[in-house]
């Protein structure tokens, strides 16, 4: 195995700066901000958080008796409801979305760096489908039965 140089951890820090940097002035990031502005300034969906907050507090309180409670299932299924509605709104589908392009990102830069070191390395991702192609038998996963590694 090739002995490698201690990296000067300074220019590392400040290699990782320039990174972080270059993630905020992407496109992704602009992306994910102008639709978290345009989610915040929709009406309609605050009005609806609001009233979210206040069904997820009945719902809470309903939780501590579960289904004996006699209004579970009513509130159960307008939390539900709601939170469906929510979901649907415009501005709240773009910004899922938005967000997930940009948590696709993160997810590539980090596996990125992750695999430049080791390909075990495990990579979290908000994405289950990101991970699962990353994980288990053959890759070198969890259960540790990599097949091939590739030459450092």
């Amino acid at each position: 195995m090739e002995t490698l140089e201690a990296a000067d951890i300074t220019q590392l820090m400040m290699e990782s700066h320039e990174l972080s940097s270059m993630i905020n002035q992407s496109r992704e990031v602009s992306e994910y901000l102008q639709a978290k502005r345009e989610m915040e300034l929709d009406t309609e969906v605050q009005r609806l958080l609001v009233l979210f907050e206040k069904k997820k507090e009945q719902y809470e309180d309903v939780q501590r008796f579960g289904k004996y409670h006699p209004d579970y299932n009513h509130i159960s299924k307008e939390v539900r409801e709601l939170k469906r509605t929510i979901e649907l709104q415009d501005s709240v589908q773009a910004f899922k979305r938005a967000e997930d392009t940009l948590d696709e990102l993160l997810y590539q830069v980090s596996r990125t760096i992750a695999h430049a070191v080791s390909n075990t390395i495990k990579v979290p991702s908000n994405n289950p489908f990101l991970e699962v192609q990353g994980s288990g038998c053959g890759s070198g996963g969890s259960c540790g039965c990599s097949v091939k590694s590739r030459p450092s």
